[in-house]
């Protein structure tokens, strides 16, 4: 049978076979020279004679398949290899230049059954005696196989990685190494005794020989490899939720193509307001295409309009700040500052920071990218939301690294330092807290612009130069002269619009929202009217900050703008404090059998909440302390908020707070309070 690639002879010369279509064969012969002949003729040529069959060519040598097994069993395949080689071809492995092959072997002398038999007899004079069809039937696997087809495959058995074990016991043990997933973290004998337990039900007991405890514990090794079965539970659990197949990939080729956010605990004590010592969480933004890390906040507490925000972070050039080195402005790095300034004149004195506009953003389903004021937010901007699927880390597995990275290479360094976990957390770690969180988000603002960005990250390796990882602005500055880039200046109206939103109605006393009430004169004329959107029953669409519960938003549906009301017990406040607090204050009341507390009586008790914490943790609950610190962490934003009315002045000294001026003839009483020789001194002048 002819195959292409066969060597014939055929009119007294040897030629090629380059291809077989139907009866006719295409030759070539030594010269080059082509041919087609039919195959009838071919075949009835006196001459002809296939001189080197493709099938008789030996195989490629397969050296990975040889190392796994015994010396001496790959030394006996080699042996035969030369006595066959010779067989086939006539010449023994490696011949000398100019070597003839022995007339016993010679293919243009000998068939190749006379060649066969020669080797027979030739092993059997050097006391190898073996039999013809053995000898055929190791030269036609030799063929077909190569050296594998000589050895002995009883030394290639393979076992199965479980042993002998019974698969019924395999079995069961798989099913209760599974059932761990979702469990605290238990012993081998637990496993041992829940693998009996499913043995006893599925077969009956003492059916199923069970196996030593030796054997058990080699074959749980083996079943549980990979699985931390008996080590971390979290671990464990974030194993189980990988896909089986391949993991699926999606590329980005252009900045803000695909953004990923996400929010997790910093690990770094932070000191708050009176030295309270608190951690607070990072949320933060990535860029696919360009690694570059948009935006990112640290607050005691993430709420939705953490995350809004974050969008307009992301969309604002990060300027300068002051004590910042020249080296980290936008000028001096490679981003291309002359032509985006053209484009953008925000990005004249901004520091080497890419600006991303996201165009798809992916985020997990917590409430906070859940909430109405982030999907509003990033519907306004035109954003496609995209929620991960439950349980599935993988789906944003680059903001989730990305995070675990300012960890590595920032927090690390940072005075109180916490550690990933209580494992690695060292003694009295809280103690170090060194830094405010107003001074933290400036050093991770810093530390992103002069080291994150200039980081060359394996993730971004150009076709052209794949030996070579590029940095994130080297990766912004490449894919924005192909992408193009278009600014998108935020308003502070864009501001309002980020935060989250409540649908009330506007009474003749003004918007009440969570037992606040505000009133202002721009809600005159609207009072008691419908808002004309029908969808929401006629109210009016309203935005508050739950950072700073002074004032609120109206939309005005009529005539456009906004109608600004501010909270009527804004005056007896100390200082601008949150829904944390408010909620907080609540509570205490209810505890006190107060409950439903007036607007007036839960503000009072924030203000003690708060006059407590100034004046010390003297029998003060640690809850309270955390409270009234975050309150007052959170009192001065990191971004611009809208200026209040001009008729809002900073708020008055409480009018029930004790006044310890000279003229008063003494300090309120509290009942049951504790004694304060400080305190008491100050009022006997």
């Amino acid at each position: 049978m002819l195959r292409v690639g066969d060597t014939i002879c055929f009119d007294g010369a040897h030629h090629v076979v380059m291809g077989l279509s139907g009866q006719v064969v295409h030759l070539v012969d030594e010269t080059g020279e082509q041919s087609a002949v039919s195959l009838p003729h071919l075949l009835g040529d006196p001459q002809f004679e296939v001189v080197t069959s493709i099938e008789r060519r030996g195989r490629v040598p397969q050296e990975g398949l040889l190392e796994a097994l015994p010396k001496r069993v790959v030394e006996q395949a080699r042996w035969w290899e030369r006595h066959l080689i010779e067989v086939i071809t006539g010449l023994p492995p490696n011949p000398a230049e100019g070597a003839r092959p022995q007339t016993e072997y010679d293919p243009q002398a000998r068939s190749l059954r006379q060649r066969e038999e020669a080797k027979v007899a030739e092993l059997a004079a050097g006391g190898h005696a073996v039999g013809l069809s053995t000898l055929q039937r190791l030269r036609l696997r030799y063929q077909r196989q190569g050296v594998w087809g000589l050895v002995d495959h009883r030394a290639a058995r393979r076992t199965a990685a479980t042993g002998r074990v019974d698969e019924r016991v395999v079995a069961a043990l798989r099913t209760a190494v599974v059932e761990q997933t979702d469990r605290s973290t238990g012993t081998a004998e637990r496993l041992r005794r829940r693998m009996e337990q499913i043995i006893a039900e599925e077969h009956g007991a003492g059916v199923v020989p069970l196996p030593s405890k030796a054997t058990f514990y080699r074959l749980l090794a083996v079943v549980s490899a990979g699985r931390h079965t008996l080590g971390s539970a979290r671990t464990r659990r974030s194993l189980a939720n990988r896909p089986e197949g391949p993991f699926g990939t999606l590329s980005a080729a252009r900045p803000g193509e695909l953004v990923q956010i996400d929010s997790t605990p910093l690990d770094v004590a932070v000191v708050l307001d009176d030295g309270v010592v608190g951690r607070v969480e990072l949320t933060g933004m990535v860029d696919v295409a360009t690694r570059t890390v948009a935006a990112a906040v640290l607050r005691p507490t993430t709420k939705a309009v953490d995350a809004s925000l974050l969008l307009a972070k992301a969309m604002t050039p990060e300027p300068m700040r002051p004590g910042w080195p020249e080296a980290l402005r936008m000028s001096r790095s490679v981003l291309p500052h002359r032509a985006l300034t053209e484009i953008d004149q925000r990005l004249a004195d901004a520091a080497a920071r890419p600006v991303i506009v996201p165009e798809s953003m992916v985020c997990d389903r917590g409430k906070v990218y859940l909430s109405r004021a982030f999907t509003s937010a990033c519907r306004t901007l035109g954003i496609n939301v995209y929620p991960a699927h439950p349980d599935t880390p993988t789906d944003k597995p680059i903001i989730e690294r990305t995070l675990q990275s300012v960890g590595t290479l920032f927090c690390q360094y940072v005075a109180g330092y916490l550690g990933s976990s209580v494992e690695r957390r060292g003694k009295n770690a809280d103690a170090e807290a060194a830094w405010s969180l107003l001074e933290l988000q400036a050093l991770l603002d810093e530390w992103i612009v002069a080291c994150w960005q200039n980081r060359p990250h394996d993730g971004l390796r150009d076709a052209a130069m794949p030996a070579k990882p590029l940095t994130p602005n080297e990766k912004y500055a490449a894919l924005v002269a192909a992408a193009g880039y278009v600014a998108v200046p935020l308003e502070a109206e864009d501001y309002i619009e980020l935060l989250p939103v409540k649908r009330r109605a506007i009474n003749a006393w003004g918007v009440k929202i969570d037992h606040r009430v505000y009133d202002s004169e721009d809600f005159n004329g609207y009072r008691g009217q419908s808002s004309g959107v029908q969808a929401h029953q006629g109210r009016w669409e309203v935005h508050y900050d739950p950072y700073d519960v002074s004032r609120i938003w109206v939309r005005n549906h009529h005539d456009g703008g906004w109608l600004v009301g501010t909270w009527r017990h804004l005056r007896t406040a100390p200082v601008p404090f949150g829904d944390h607090a408010w909620d907080r204050a609540r509570q205490l009341l209810a505890h006190r059998g107060t409950d439903p507390a007036t607007e007036a009586e839960i503000a009072q008790a924030v203000n003690d909440l708060l006059d407590r914490a100034e004046r010390g943790p003297t029998r003060m609950d640690k809850r309270d302390q955390r409270v009234a610190a975050r309150t007052r962490a959170t009192a001065e934003p990191t971004w611009p908020r809208p200026e209040p009315p001009d008729d809002l002045t900073a708020p008055a000294e409480p009018v029930e707070a004790i006044d310890d001026a000279d003229d008063e003839p003494g300090a309120q009483v509290i009942p049951l309070g504790v004694y304060d020789a400080r305190k008491e001194a100050e009022n006997w002048w």
